[in-house]
């Protein structure tokens, strides 16, 4: 994996010499921050060595190389997910490879199920810690250039850039809400006993992403900033389909492209 992970990294060099500072990786329905970013280079997901293709409606399937808010990134535009048949070290591919080239934080989204009963749909919740019941992506054998056989996991997101998140929410007038994530592998939606379970370990919001990435960026030492939005509510008694997940992430996104937009100034 480490050999393809280096292709895959050496490929993209020879595309562009641009140097991104942070990562990003959009979520079901939440592709529509890419229009703000001032692209340098777009490169489907199939032309690069080893990349996986997403399958997934809502998941456009482009590396994204430009400026946000005038801070170079690289944005997948569509990620991959455990259930469409993926290893989980396919799922995390991406991360390496961002890893490699330079990127010194990753920010994540996603759509999500609320769980907490006092979310609404609609709402920003930034994730303070996670619940992974997704086959660990460090399973197997450990390469030591890209991380520690064990590493902590005591602080998944950084504390540092939720403080920034949430001064630039306040002077951007963008409620915040705050919780839990809980990664599951998908791809049914939760029946009622298991939000009812998910609330009672500790989760606010539940989807089918996301933990396996941030794992893999704190094993390389990444630091980790992610919103999900809540797109249905497991306490309103409505069955909830893909289509309406699609439409109430492109509602929020709004608010998440201007609350990205302002912290990625904040990396380093």
């Amino acid at each position: 994996m480490l050999s393809k992970i280096k292709e895959a990294t050496l490929y993209l060099r020879a595309k562009t010499d641009y140097q991104p500072r942070v990562g990003i990786i959009l979520g079901t329905g939440l592709g529509g921050l890419v229009e703000h970013i001032d692209i340098k280079l777009a490169i489907p997901y199939e032309e690069i060595p080893h990349f996986p293709v997403s399958t997934v409606e809502g998941h456009s399937g482009r590396l994204i190389f430009g400026e946000l808010a005038g801070v170079p990134v690289v944005a997948m535009q569509g990620r991959f997910h455990y259930y469409e048949g993926y290893a989980p070290e396919q799922v995390v591919f991406p991360v390496r490879v961002m890893k490699m080239l330079g990127i010194s934080a990753l920010f994540v989204s996603n759509a999500a199920g609320g769980i907490n009963s006092t979310f609404r749909v609609g709402d920003v919740m930034v994730i303070t810690d996670h619940i992974n019941l997704i086959p660990n992506v460090l399973i197997g054998k450990n390469h030591d250039e890209l991380g520690p056989r064990f590493p902590d996991m005591f602080e998944p997101y950084s504390k540092e850039l939720i403080a920034a998140a949430t001064a630039e929410a306040e002077r951007l007038n963008i409620k915040l809400q705050y919780g839990c994530y809980v990664g599951t592998t998908g791809p049914t939606f939760e029946t009622p006993k298991e939000y009812g379970y998910f609330r009672f370990i500790g989760g606010d919001a539940v989807g089918m992403s996301t933990t396996p990435e941030v794992i893999a960026a704190r094993h390389m030492g990444l630091p980790v900033f992610g919103v999900s939005i809540i797109t249905n509510a497991a306490f309103s008694g409505q069955k909830s389909t893909h289509e309406e997940v699609q439409q109430e992430g492109r509602k929020a996104e709004k608010r998440m492209t201007a609350l990205f937009s302002a912290l990625v100034t904040k990396v380093k």
